[in-house]
């Protein structure tokens, strides 16, 4: 479930930092839509989580992200993800459990938007613009990003952009034992106003959950 929170909070946070060794074409787009999104004073989100595991049924989950400047948050079915830039709440709602964390750098490698973003400054991976198209009428580009790590689980991740509007329309990740996740972004709205208490679970969500504060 990590490498999923991962993935929604790559594109939650509406930057992409680039690779040493990157196809140009690539790199002018991303700048473009760097741009774009570094524009934004918070984000809104609404998708879809398509899993395919080898062997098992497809599973389709519908969710909801929000980020303002540091604070996120984060809905999907089983869990919600709160951070209002100083802690960080895990709500398992089928456990009825509530991990309460501190944001710190060791843990915003994996839970942090905007330092999940630093595998590409460490020059993790290399990728190239591999597909232009027509689609309903728009134009998209499509980007492949590999790992240079043979050791990497991940096989490849597959960025699509509208190239007209500059918004990101789906994320895949390909993974090595055949396993799939598209994140397929259905709306996207920018710039609203959201007070604090968005980014904090509160008690009165679920009253009977047990609470685990593991903050120092």
């Amino acid at each position: 479930m990590k490498n999923l929170i991962s993935l929604l909070l790559f594109l939650l946070a509406g930057q992409v930092l680039f690779a040493a060794d990157a196809d140009p074409r690539a790199k002018a787009l991303l700048d473009e839509v760097k741009k774009k999104y570094e524009s934004y004073k918070s984000l809104s989100i609404d998708f879809q989580l398509i899993i395919e595991v080898p062997g098992e049924e497809r599973q389709i989950q519908s969710g909801k992200m929000i980020q303002q400047g540091e604070q996120y948050f984060v809905q999907l079915p089983d869990r919600n993800i709160y951070c209002d830039g100083k802690a960080l709440w895990l709500y398992l709602k089928e456990e009825g459990e509530v991990q309460i964390n501190d944001v710190d750098e060791e843990e915003e490698g994996i839970l942090s938007p905007r330092d999940f973003l630093e595998i590409y400054q460490s020059d993790e991976y290399e990728y190239a613009l591999t597909n232009e198209f027509t689609e309903k009428g728009r134009k998209l580009a499509q980007i492949e990003f590999k790992p240079k790590d043979s050791g990497s689980d991940i096989a490849k991740l597959r960025l699509t952009i509208d190239r007209q509007s500059k918004e990101i329309l789906q994320l895949r990740t390909f993974y090595k034992d055949g396993t799939r996740v598209g994140l397929v972004l259905s709306s996207l709205s920018a710039n609203e106003i959201y007070p604090v208490e968005t980014f904090r679970w509160k008690k009165a969500y679920c009253p009977d959950c047990y609470v685990e504060d593991l903050r120092m």
